[in-house]
């Protein structure tokens, strides 16, 4: 006979869901966090490609992803790959092992990259696009370009 456990756990306060995420989840995390400055070590290759290193602080789960950039504007993930490791120190092996497989194919343009970092589409509004609230936000008023006289 099967027994049935509880779904609710005894301290209420805390409850783990554990839940597969599908690959197009996980890359989508991934270039999240990249573009939040959160790879822990990112190099751009050719062909306007690049290879990261990242830990997810959610999961602890650490990847190695290899992408292409964004032309879409969010619309599509860019194509690309990625390759989960059970630690930090096994993930940083394989970045540099594929760093390295990388460089010596010529293909290395930059280490430690920030190029065309923040360029996947995450979602929020534009600072600076034509509906912006520059004129009632201090922060984003410019003052050189006031065509009022100040008084």
């Amino acid at each position: 006979m099967a027994q049935i456990l509880s779904a609710r756990p005894r301290d209420s306060s805390v409850l783990f869901v554990m839940q597969e995420r599908s690959e197009e989840q996980i890359m989508s995390r991934l270039l999240e966090l990249e573009n939040e400055g959160q790879a822990d070590r990112r190099a751009e290759l050719s062909g306007e490609r690049f290879l990261s290193l990242i830990q997810d602080p959610d999961t602890g789960r650490a990847y190695v992803l290899r992408h292409g950039v964004d032309n879409t504007e969010g619309a599509e993930l860019p194509e690309g790959e990625f390759f989960e490791y059970p630690t930090a120190n096994a993930a940083s092996v394989a970045y540099d092992q594929m760093l390295h497989e990388s460089s010596a194919a010529g293909e290395v343009t930059e280490e430690d990259s920030t190029d065309a970092e923040g360029d996947f589409e995450t979602g929020g509004a534009e600072m600076r696009d034509m509906y912006a609230d520059m004129d009632e936000d201090p922060l984003t008023q410019d003052n050189s370009l006031s065509e009022e006289e100040p008084p």
